[in-house]
């Protein structure tokens, strides 16, 4: 029988009663992870960081300065693989666990069954696959104004910014659609033995069972991490450990929030 407040995927229960509270109280719960561990945090929110200036460098030394819209709108995507090793320092905190880096890198392999980092492959195919049509829609564009991709000012001009418009709206639906199969599955991973399968499907019912929280959490965190990119990718030091260690604690209030 469903408790108030819950249904089920298979054995499992999901929130239906998610609301901005519960992102305010994720939030908080977040930073205090954050600031009592700080070490792991900054280690993963550098990560993070690090992956951001070699892709800023790399473009601007190979004169395709241009790509580095389509390359920070994507760039969230592989933003929750990272954040798995801050998923396990907060199931540690929460269950009074030891810590230690050999126990929170370990759970980047799982629990020996893979299904994390197949997770990760598919995290990392939707990167691909976001800047193979951001490709697509650039080369239409730029062909059409006869510009290079060096070409910056080219944003500013009329053609520039129709591309703008077709393209932000594509890559917000892709971005929507993987946040979507990840923000519950790759935590629940972390804390349970189940295969990636189910935990995709439990993510996609917490979302169509909260859609405004969950779609207000996802506009939320693309702002805080395109706000924390500037300067250099600096902010991400901080946003992406509170952030990923608040997910952990959104995806326990919204799955099995009563202890079924």
């Amino acid at each position: 029988m469903e408790k108030l407040g819950q249904s089920h995927v298979g054995t499992t229960q999901v929130a239906i009663d998610l609301s901005l509270g519960d992102l305010r109280a994720a939030l908080s719960a977040g930073w205090r992870d954050y600031t009592a561990q700080p070490l792991f945090g900054l280690f993963f929110g550098g990560i993070y960081v690090a992956a951001g200036l070699l892709v800023y460098y790399v473009l601007f030394t190979q004169g395709e300065v241009a790509w580095l819209i389509p390359a920070t709108a994507g760039f969230p995507l592989i933003a929750p693989f990272v954040a798995v090793g801050l998923y396990e320092v907060s199931r540690r905190r929460e269950q009074g666990l030891s810590m230690s880096w050999g126990k929170v890198l370990g759970a980047l392999r799982g629990r020996g069954d893979e299904q994390i980092l197949s997770m990760g492959l598919i995290v990392f195919v939707a990167f691909g696959f976001w800047l193979m049509i951001a490709h697509g829609i650039w080369a239409i564009f730029l062909a059409e104004a006869g510009v290079g991709s060096e070409n910056f000012e080219f944003l500013f001009t009329p053609t520039g910014l129709m591309m703008l418009a077709v393209g932000t709206p594509v890559g917000a639906l892709i971005a929507l659609a993987f946040y979507s199969i990840t923000v519950i599955s790759l935590p629940m991973l972390v804390d349970r033995e189940v295969d990636f399968l189910t935990a995709i499907i439990t993510s996609l019912a917490v979302i169509r069972s909260n859609r405004f929280v969950m779609v207000a959490w996802a506009a939320l965190i693309a702002l805080i991490l395109f706000i924390a990119m500037f300067p250099l990718f600096l902010g991400l030091f901080v946003a992406l450990p509170v952030l990923g260690h608040a997910t952990w604690h959104l995806y326990r209030r919204a799955v099995d929030p009563h202890g079924g």
